[in-house]
């Protein structure tokens, strides 16, 4: 089977250390050749809650689009996401871009359209794959965080998976 080369976005406000690990685990084993970017807070976006912590992954994967988004769903369920009780956003993990995948599958629009609009997905996005091309750009993410004009404050938060230092701070 082909591999496909996907990125991932995924954000916690509720335990959020816990949970964006707990992700990353399950992540783990779905994907090969995992990497990550660094972990930021930022505030929400569209929804009242606290703050969030953002990062991005890629990997490859042999699964099909739709079978990979529908493992995400549990993942995020695993994870509390759709509990009738909760309060905030334990788990949410995004498709971002699946090879250079533009258009709609099954209601799964691709590159995902906050790519574009939100810092806490395009800035660590270029960090992790700078030369990576937007499919309906044209341009690098790289060259598209250079450009982008995105009034959302980021910072990187001192972040650990699995023994690796994640985040970087100078």
């Amino acid at each position: 089977m082909p591999l496909n080369t996907v990125y991932l976005g995924l954000g916690s406000n509720i335990d959020r250390e816990r949970h964006l690990c707990a992700g990353l685990d399950a992540l783990a084993d779905l994907l090969r050749d995992m990497q990550c970017s660094a972990v930021f807070e930022s505030q929400a976006v569209g929804i009242k809650s606290g703050p969030f912590f953002n990062l991005v992954v890629c990997g490859l994967t042999d699964m099909p689009l739709l079978e990979l988004d529908r493992r995400l769903k549990f993942i995020e369920a695993d994870n509390g996401r759709y509990a009738p009780d909760r309060q905030g956003l334990p788990l949410d993990i995004d498709v971002l871009m699946f090879d250079d995948l533009h258009g709609t599958f099954d209601g799964l629009v691709l590159p995902r359209a906050e790519i574009l609009k939100n810092a806490f997905v395009l800035w660590p996005l270029s960090l992790l794959a700078p030369e990576l091309v937007h499919p309906a750009q044209g341009k690098c993410m790289a060259q598209l965080w250079a450009e982008a004009d995105i009034q959302q404050v980021l910072t990187p938060v001192p972040f650990h998976w699995r023994g690796r230092q994640l985040t970087t701070l100078a």
